[in-house]
């Protein structure tokens, strides 16, 4: 797995790769196991290769990071000062006076007499001050620290999730075939996450390790006896964290692909909500969520059980080291062989000693999680699946004719399954092309591959004689505009969803493609008119509005050849006249294909081409195919027989 800091230097590296044919061969085909994306995947406790690509976003913020490390540096050696101001500070030099401490002060004695001295006050009220100023200077740092670290650490991993996101933007159609949404979704929200919390928890540990040295070097120079006492601790707490990592590791491996799944389902339900109510599956979706819910429940329950328990002992230890200074330094203290001081410095210390460990495991869980999550991530980003596209493209010309060939061209979906099969048939250049069949042969595949969202590598199409393969797909998209059915309406206004995005369609352009197919009476009536914000998927439009507003979209964007599939098919009486002008003029001086089952929207085609089992069956116009008495005769009987 080569290292990469962003997707599109991949994409760009990718991109210049001359390639030789425009589908994967089949030893690449079939190594390519979609199931592995929607695999369980359980991180390793510590993948240094996959941390270093993590760390790569953060590259531009290096400095903010920099800058981070040294506050924390400082937030912790002001850490160390406030327990040596009460401790020896306090305690040994001012109350009880002691000739000499046993543990260093760094100077903090002289600076409390210096501010005794130049303010004229007392030594206690000096200490007092010094101790608020220390205090108030380790709250700044501290939040200093914590800012810019939480700063640096979201600003990479902004980069990382826009990165993701126009990945996956770039898949194939192949790709989302195979691939539940519900799971990609989870990689760009919950994954992306779970390394926060793991890039915010490395930048902390800093600030846990610093200040445990220092206090064990001090406490060493104190009574090193005590301090070994304190040690043995230390393999305790360790093997108890390794029993719990080996512990949780498979449980919040469970936990992260149970809550991927309530995405999963969630989506699902949202997405065909009208179809749920329709069919009054509330009962039983609700049940069945119930179920994913409850067995997310139970994972998180044990995880939480065990990260509770493994709390409450470090806890303990804590506790019990107290108790272990109590118990051995009084005598000495009492035999002056320690200082009040340095008995007081030592329990205040303790925290400084073992609450690295205890960061360090809880750290360790958010590992899991994190390795875990970024191995999702980067098998995303490094999911090499896309539309093959030419090393040395042709530049098209400022307007196609629109000519269109198939040339003996086969395609299936599945090795075992053809689902075009030898097809070829010429479309001139201005002709109005119907398909028609039945369900499942063919249409609606042959025009995914005129508009190059699946390779195909049996056969050839031609437009304008120029062999699709060998145009970008980008460029050939602008050329073919395609209505379907479930016209798709995004988040934004009337406008935006015309133009979408498309900054040569001005608002003037925009109004004067919705004139020409008749969607601008609705479009003027609505409360803000162009400027309208539309609700999702464009529930506050009626299906023929919505269809009325595809039909916009593709006359703005004035493509040469259009593509209907199934545009008119759940439209209603009152607009059908509507449709049936906004058509005629969409139509007019385009090559036109039209994937229809009312045969009454296709008889003032040129030519009607019948399609079964991934071929042409019949091919002619509406009178020839009529005369022929074969497939399409039936389908039109069918539909016109009189009752």
């Amino acid at each position: 797995m080569s290292k990469t800091t962003t997707s599109a230097v991949a994409e760009k590296k990718l991109e210049q790769t001359p390639v030789k044919h425009d589908q994967p061969a089949a030893s690449e085909k079939a190594a390519r196991d979609h199931s592995m994306f929607d695999a369980e995947l359980s991180g390793a406790v510590l993948n240094m290769t996959l941390l270093g690509r993590i760390l790569g976003w953060m590259k531009p913020y290096k400095y903010m990071f920099a800058l981070s490390a040294l506050l924390v540096l400082l937030w912790s050696t002001l850490s160390v000062m406030l327990p040596v101001i009460i401790s020896v500070v306090v305690v040994d030099h001012i109350i009880r006076q002691e000739a000499e401490s046993m543990a260093p002060d760094f100077g903090l004695i002289e600076l409390t007499d210096w501010i005794a001295l130049s303010l004229n006050t007392s030594p206690i009220v000096a200490a007092c001050l010094l101790y608020a100023v220390v205090q108030l200077l380790w709250g700044i740092v501290g939040h200093a620290h914590r800012q810019t670290l939480i700063a640096s650490v979201i600003n990479g991993l902004r980069d990382l999730r826009l990165d993701l996101f126009q990945h996956l933007e770039t898949r194939p159609s192949s790709f989302y075939d195979r691939v539940a949404v519900g799971r990609v979704m989870t990689r760009v929200t919950n994954d992306i996450e779970a390394l926060y919390e793991l890039l915010r928890g490395i930048g902390s540990l800093i600030g846990e390790f610093v200040p445990f040295f220092v206090a064990l070097a001090i406490m060493l120079s104190i009574d090193p006896l005590l301090t070994g006492y304190l040690l043995l601790a230390m393999p305790v707490m360790a093997f108890v964290t390794y029993l719990f990592r080996r512990a949780t590791r498979e449980l919040f491996r469970k936990v992260r692909m149970s809550l991927s799944s309530l995405n999963q389902y969630m989506q699902e339900n949202l997405a065909g909500l009208q179809v749920v109510q329709l069919s009054g599956r509330e009962e039983t979706n609700l049940a069945h969520y119930e179920d994913i819910n409850w067995e997310n429940r139970r994972w998180e329950t044990k995880s939480m059980r065990l990260e509770t328990f493994y709390g409450a002992f470090n806890d303990s230890m804590g506790s019990i080291a107290i108790g272990v200074i109590i118990w051995y330094a009084a005598p000495e203290v009492v035999q002056n062989e320690i200082t009040l001081g340095g008995a007081i410095l030592f329990t205040r210390f303790i925290d400084m000693l073992f609450h690295p460990i205890v960061a360090l495991g809880e750290q360790t869980n958010i590992l899991f999680r994190a390795m875990a999550s970024g191995e999702r991530i980067f098998q995303a980003l490094d999911w090499d699946e896309k539309i093959h596209e030419p090393a040395q493209p042709t530049q098209l010309p400022a307007r196609l004719a629109g000519s269109i060939e198939f040339r003996e061209l086969s395609f299936r979906y599945d090795a075992d399954i053809p689902v075009i099969d030898n097809v070829s048939v010429h479309i001139k250049a201005g002709e109005k092309l119907a398909i028609v069949g039945p369900t499942g042969s063919g249409k609606s595949t042959l025009i995914r591959l005129l508009g190059r969202f699946y390779d195909f590598a049996d056969g050839k199409i031609f437009l304008d004689g120029i062999d699709l393969n060998q145009i970008h797909s980008h460029d050939l998209r602008r050329r073919v505009g395609v209505v379907l059915q479930d016209f798709h309406i995004f988040s934004g206004s009337v406008y935006d969803n015309i133009a979408l995005g498309n900054a040569s369609i001005s608002k003037e352009r925009a109004i004067a493609a919705a004139k020409t197919v008749n969607a601008h009476g609705f479009v003027s009536a609505l409360p803000a008119g162009y400027d309208t914000e539309l609700s999702e998927r464009g529930q506050n439009l009626s299906q023929g509005q919505r269809q009325l507003l595809a039909f916009a979209r593709v006359l703005a964007a004035d493509p040469e050849i259009l593509v209907l599939d199934e545009a008119t098919a759940s439209i209603d009486t009152e607009t059908e006249l509507l449709i049936q002008d906004a058509l005629d003029k969409l139509t007019t001086g385009r090559t036109s294909i039209i994937i229809a089952h009312r045969l009454q929207t296709i008889q003032e085609a040129d030519r009607i081409m019948v399609f079964k089992d991934g071929r042409i069956a019949e091919l002619g116009t509406h009178a020839e195919l009529l005369a022929e008495q074969g497939i399409y005769k039936e389908l039109h009987e069918l539909q016109f027989q009189e009752v």
